[in-house]
């Protein structure tokens, strides 16, 4: 009897220990990691009169690393974005380029629920100004979407694209 209690005690060790070096070894398996995983799945993407505008697949890659996004609009538009948690600077930030050569950078984080990420200032034909692009999760499971740019002072400039994400 001892020997079989010994056994299942010596297992349940062993099982544990395995389990914590799986976290130790995921270095991106934390809840600042996580803070955009609402974004994950495989979306449709409407605008705000119903119309499907196109289609977005966000996965988690590189042990939980990188949100990639593979966007395909129903024009001819499509592009990838990679997104990840910077542990340096505890920002979020995310690369994107898509087939019309066009790139942007952005940099933010988690502010009241919503996923806030801006690009610097960039020079204008009018002055400066910024992008910024907010991800709010929605009570029904989708998520909304919403592109702007403002100038360098912080007034808004006009609103670029807002979608709603349903998968």
């Amino acid at each position: 009897m001892k020997k079989i209690v010994f056994l299942v005690l010596f297992v349940s060790f062993i099982q544990i220990s395995a389990q914590n070096k799986d976290k130790e070894d995921c270095k991106c398996c934390t809840e600042k990691h996580q803070e955009f995983d609402f974004w994950v799945g495989d979306w449709t993407v409407y605008d705000t009169n119903g119309k499907v505008v196109g289609t977005n697949k966000i996965s988690k890659l590189y042990d939980n690393c990188v949100l990639r996004e593979e966007w395909s609009s129903t024009a001819a538009n499509k592009g990838t974005s990679n997104n990840y948690y910077n542990n340096t600077d505890k920002t979020w930030n995310q690369v994107w380029v898509d087939n019309s050569g066009f790139s942007l950078v952005l940099k933010g984080g988690l502010k009241d629920g919503k996923m806030i990420l801006k690009s610097e200032l960039i020079q204008g034909r009018k002055g400066k100004y910024y992008n910024q692009i907010t991800w709010t999760p929605n009570k029904d499971g989708s998520v909304t979407q919403v592109w702007e740019y403002f100038k360098e002072d912080g007034s808004l400039i006009q609103e670029a694209f807002r979608g709603i994400y349903k998968k």
